[in-house]
Order: structure tokens, then sequence, then C-alpha cells
């Protein structure tokens, strides 16, 4: 088999990332948008040692579950990777996603609870981070094309909030009338949909002799929600986005929203979770495996503005949360003094070694929540989780394969995995949130 071939075939599997996987003669070709059972004339586009990559010359046979996307860039913007499959359908991959590495990484085979999907998958993220660029004397602003720094000039976005997709149109359109990128290196935008309140934030590479104001007026004028815009100075030269320096340009330097009953105040670095919606079906996911009754310590690992701890809090005796970023720890004291929650105490720190601390003082911890970055758990946070014989522990994951790594080390500890919850936080990707109960057995029945 060598490139620009063309064989046909049928798909039997997909990747991690929703491509389908035909099998020619036992060699994998990963052919984007091809459905599970579908049969096609395939091109081959790149053959490697053990796998090729192949694209869809002609549909010979289609599934059901085949869906025309709404996105006019639906395949060539790298943000979305499944509008042509049907809810009921994405719905089946990502549970299959979940079922799947959990067997080959973690080694269990815990049953895999239904996804909690959402009931309308579109117009729900409520933050945006668009790349600008300068292309022959045009500015130009969208998303990245899968695995490469070309931006796909878009004009909205079906998975963002329209009210954002708004601020962008009239950036760019304010851009273009004055034939300069102003510095711009990226825009974001954050929404909070309780309060209705934006915050836009101008990403430069340097503190660049621009007047602003022009731009902040427009956006003020034409959409009242705004309550913050800050430029952000980014001097670093890797795909970190945001950078140390920050400058208020108009209103305050956060915006509020609110998760059930509860306040927060959301700035600049804050981390939240994008999709409003289904943040609270998550946490009630993660309120019911913690199975509070009110006497519990809780330790919440990567706790960011406080959102799952304080959630938590009502019905635990107390809650800690550890968090290395400092805006997000100001903000999380912030959150529960003005919700008034007097059991909850946040710590700055690095989580692997405040962890440490908490258990070489022997401090008793009996519920652990943890929702850590992409890249998971630091081996030293489970270890010292082990040691303060937490009896269960809630791990929240935006990557399966992390997460099941996780597990398997947990294990070691004698912890199971006793549920596992995917939610579809990220509706049209390929991408699922789990959550995952684990409890220690033999510390629950000596407690």
């Amino acid at each position: 088999m060598k490139k620009n071939d063309v064989i046909t075939g049928v798909c039997e599997n997909y990747t991690y990332n929703g491509h389908g996987v035909v099998r020619v003669d036992g060699f994998p070709l990963f052919v984007k948008h091809m459905l599970f059972n579908e049969e096609a004339e395939i091109i081959v586009t790149m053959v490697k040692k053990h796998y090729g990559y192949g694209k869809i010359k002609r549909l010979l046979r289609q599934s059901e579950e085949r869906v025309e996307p709404l996105c006019p860039l639906a395949g060539k913007c790298g943000g979305c990777q499944l509008q042509h499959m049907s809810d009921t359908h994405q719905a089946y991959f990502k549970k299959e996603q979940v079922e799947g590495v959990m067997r080959r990484i973690a080694h269990i085979s815990t049953p895999v609870n239904d996804v909690a999907m959402m009931d309308n998958g579109w117009y729900y993220r409520n933050k945006a981070q668009i790349p600008f660029q300068m292309k022959q004397e045009r500015v130009i602003s969208g998303f990245y094309r899968i695995h490469s720094n070309d931006v796909v000039d878009m004009e909205q976005c079906l998975i963002q909030h329209p009210i954002m997709n708004r601020v962008h149109q009239i950036v760019k359109q304010h851009l273009r009338e004055v034939h300069d990128l102003q510095g711009l290196r990226h825009l974001l935008i954050k929404y909070a949909r309780s309060s209705d309140e934006v915050m836009v934030v101008f990403i430069t590479a340097k503190e660049y002799e621009t007047d602003w104001q022009p731009l902040v007026t427009v956006l003020c004028e034409q959409i009242p929600q705004i309550k913050s815009i800050m430029l952000n100075i980014n001097e670093r030269t890797d795909n970190v986005i945001l950078g140390d320096k920050e400058i208020l340009l108009y209103g305050q330097p956060f915006i509020s929203d609110r998760i059930f009953d509860l306040s927060f105040r959301i700035a600049m670095k804050s981390f939240y979770q994008v999709n409003p919606q289904q943040t609270e079906v998550l946490y009630r996911f993660v309120t019911e495996l913690a199975q509070l009754s009110g006497n519990e310590m809780v330790l919440d690992c990567y706790c960011g503005v406080g959102t799952i701890g304080l959630c938590l809090a009502k019905q635990a005796k107390q809650v800690i949360g550890i968090e290395i970023i400092p805006e997000a720890i100001e903000n999380a004291k912030e959150n529960a003094k003005r919700n008034h929650i007097e059991n909850a105490e946040f710590i700055c720190a690095d989580a692997k070694t405040y962890a440490k601390e908490l258990s070489d003082a022997k401090q008793k911890i009996d519920v652990v929540i943890v929702d850590p970055p992409r890249k998971g758990c630091d081996e030293q946070v489970l270890a010292s989780i082990a040691e303060m014989e937490a009896k269960r522990i809630v791990y929240v994951s935006c990557d399966v394969a992390t997460q099941a790594r996780d597990i398997e080390r947990l294990k070691q500890y004698g912890y199971h995995a006793v549920t596992l919850q995917p939610v579809d936080m990220f509706p049209q990707t390929y991408a699922v949130e789990c959550v995952c109960l684990l409890e220690h057995s033999d510390i629950i029945n000596k407690q």
C-alpha cells in the first residue's frame, strides 16, 4: 500500500478522536469522518510502518447515524470532530471510548453508565480563545486547522454562545477597518450565563503603543453585557496563551456566575467549566458519589476557583482546597466569603507538595475530590491521598486516558473503581468528561 492508492473497505471501529478504522489485510487505516459499518472507496493519504491514514473518496454504504454537519467549516476547523454523527451515535461513541480505555489502561471491567448527554448540544461554550493573524494584508481569525498553525477564518462558531460570536465579529470588523491587528495575537472571551456578563481580553506579544479605547467604546456601545475588558501581555514564544502582565481597560477584572444557589467570580486566568448547563449535571454526580453526611473532612485537589468544594461544603464538616494558581485561590476565597461559607479553606500550593504535607502531618481526610488538568495526577499526590486513608476518591477528568492510568496506579493502594459516569461536556467533539468513584473497602470497614 502506498500514498494515493484507492482501496475499498468497511469501518469496523473508531480511534480515540473519532476516525474510522478500516483494515486492509490486517493493516489499519484511520479514515476521518467514516462511521461504523460504512463501506467506502478510500484514498490513502499517508502510510507509516504500522498504520496509515485515508480519506473518503466515495461512500458505497452509508450509516443511518450519519447527519449533515450544521457548520460550514466542519472538517476544516480543528474544533469539532463529530458533527457528522447523530446525537445517539455520539453517545454510543463516547461510552465505547470510556469502556475501551478503562479495559486497556486501567485493566478494569467496572460497568460504564450511559453518557449524560445535553438536550441540545449547540451554542454551549462560555469561553473562547480565538487566534488572529494577518494574511495577504487582511485580518483573519478563527481556529487552527488540526495539527497546524494555519488559522481557518471564521465568522461564527456553532458551539460558542451567540454573544461571544458577536464580540468576535465586532473586534474583527474593527481591525479590518483600521487595516491593523494592533498587536493582537489572541482574543479571549468569557461569558457568565446566569448573570449575562461578558469579559473580553486582548492578548498581545508585547505592550504596543496602541490606543485600545476606540475598540473598547465600540464593544461597550454595542454589547452592554460587557463588564470587563482586559489587556494581557504575553512575551512567551510557546503555546501558552496568557502572559503575566494584565491591564484593566474597562470595568472590573472579573465577571460573576452562579452554579446551583452559589455565586462565583471568574477572573481572566480562572479555570471554570466551559459548559454551564452540563456543569450542574456533572456536579450533581460528584455530590452523589461523595456520599457526604455532614461529618466528613474533604480535600479538593486542583480546586480552581473552588466551585466543586464550595458546592460540597454545606454537606461536609470541612473542605480544604488546593490550587497552584494564585489568582484562582484568591477567587476561591472571595467565592467562599460571598456565599457565607465558613468551613472551606483554600491553599495556594502545588497539589503534590501540599498533599504530602497533609499526609506527613497525619491529617485525617475522609473524601478526596480530584479534578486535575489533562495530564492527570502526579504520582506523589496519589501516594499522599492513600497515606491519608481516605474512604472515597471522586476523580473528575476531561481525559479518560490519564484518568485510567491513575486508576491503575491507585490499585496498589487498595482503591478500586466502583462507578464510572461519563458526562458530555463537549458535544460535537470527541472529548468526554468522566466521574469515577473509587473506594477502599478495607478503610471503610476499619473506620
